[in-house]
């Protein structure tokens, strides 16, 4: 029998025995034995700051990459923040975004002293809308930042030619899509600016950092400068400094988690794929869900992010997290619609400019998916999601 058609009491029972189970997160990294004995190694031989496993790591990268240059940083943000200063991005400048992402990705363009020009998402893909993104561009553009939401790649074939008309840098946010493919190319193997984030969440960890695709070894240079203060270092111990760089560097620490993480990931994205397509299976058409895309050959499902129906739902987006965390399932939000912040209402952005991204940033949820997890966990989801959602739809209109 369904689970919208039990009695009342017999959900509840349901809710009390699944909450019963350990607590399942959104997400959760990853980490073999061997990798925390190798983070050991690194703490005892005294090297911890950037050395021996940055270069090991930036090698590995590169060789992913397709030979390009890689330089490993502090986090994803940083590599935005020095993809920036590479292109050239300064005060005056417009770079042309999408609204439904981290807000680190406009924030990085304002701290920069350039102007975010956002556009809408295609309704389908959630992804900047190439037709709009080129409808944007005016004379003060100076570069496209498009974002591969929840891991799925921006059509980079369309993205490139736009740039190529416009004469354009591209700033690829691709903190979410390591280990993706466009038509069987590596992301980061070719383009432009290819900045990666290795955040906790991410589907390769080093707890904290990311890393910066280059086009060459003047580029690759300059990122190393900019990462640590601008400090070129000269015979005799000497230093220079041309331009003000930041804090970026990444620690050997952290590297040594990525070089483990690294001999899995293709066993990462195998389960996770594994995952989503369960999730397709058994969430039932008649919650009315909007689903991701289900073509699997651009994304490596850093992500499973239903919308929920809110105009159907006699409840908010705030309860059903409540009710999934009740029964121990964390359900994550991302991401509300960056341009409804306080910050960008004050600089002209405001509620209607960008219709399909604000309905999808008002009604994402974050299911759990991560490597650890098993068919049964992605039921209980589902089971949970079912229980909650299906008593609260509204009788269809007549």
């Amino acid at each position: 029998m369904p689970v919208a058609a039990q009695p009342r009491l017999a959900r509840a029972t349901l809710a009390a025995a699944m909450s019963a189970l350990p607590y399942l997160p959104f997400t959760r990294p990853s980490i073999d034995e061997a990798t925390i004995a190798g983070v050991v190694e690194v703490l005892r031989s005294g090297w911890i700051t950037s050395g021996p496993q940055v270069r090991a790591f930036e090698e590995q990268l590169s060789r992913h990459c397709g030979g390009r240059p890689v330089r490993a940083l502090a986090s994803g943000t940083g590599a935005l923040e020095l993809a920036l200063a590479l292109a050239g991005v300064g005060p005056g400048d417009e770079v042309i975004t999408t609204p439904l992402t981290w807000v680190a990705t406009p924030n990085v363009v304002v701290r920069a002293g350039a102007v975010p020009v956002f556009v809408d998402v295609d309704p389908v893909t959630r992804l900047i809308d190439p037709d709009r993104m080129e409808a944007a561009v005016t004379p003060r553009t100076r570069a496209l930042l498009p974002v591969d939401l929840a891991g799925r790649a921006v059509d980079r074939d369309r993205l490139y030619a736009i740039a190529a008309r416009h004469g354009l840098r591209v700033i690829e946010d691709a903190a979410q899509s390591f280990g993706t493919r466009w038509r069987g190319r590596p992301i980061g193997s070719f383009g432009d600016l290819v900045c990666l984030s290795f955040h906790a969440n991410k589907n390769l960890t080093t707890a904290e950092g990311g890393a910066l695709v280059v086009n060459d070894a003047d580029e690759a240079a300059r990122c190393e400068r900019l990462r640590l203060q601008g400090v070129v270092r000269l015979d005799g111990g000497e230093q220079e400094v041309d331009e003000a760089g930041a804090k970026l560097n990444l620690t050997d620490i952290a590297a040594r988690i990525g070089l483990g993480q690294l001999a899995h990931l293709e066993a990462f994205q195998a389960q996770r794929a594994a995952l989503a397509q369960r999730y397709f299976e058994r969430l039932p058409a008649e919650l009315g869900l909007d689903l991701p895309p289900a073509d699997g050959e651009h994304t490596n499902w850093h992500m499973f992010q239903p919308v929920l129906p809110l105009e159907r739902l006699r409840i908010t987006r705030a309860d059903f997290l409540r009710e999934m965390h009740a029964r121990g399932i964390g359900v994550g939000v991302h991401y509300p619609a960056a341009h409804l912040f306080r910050l960008y209402r004050g600089l002209g952005w405001g509620p209607g400019q960008f219709p399909h991204a604000e309905r999808i940033g008002a009604g994402i949820v974050t299911l759990p998916l991560f490597p650890a997890m098993r068919e049964a966990d992605v039921d209980r989801v589902v089971d949970a999601a079912v229980a909650i959602l299906a008593p609260a739809l509204l009788p269809p209109h007549r």
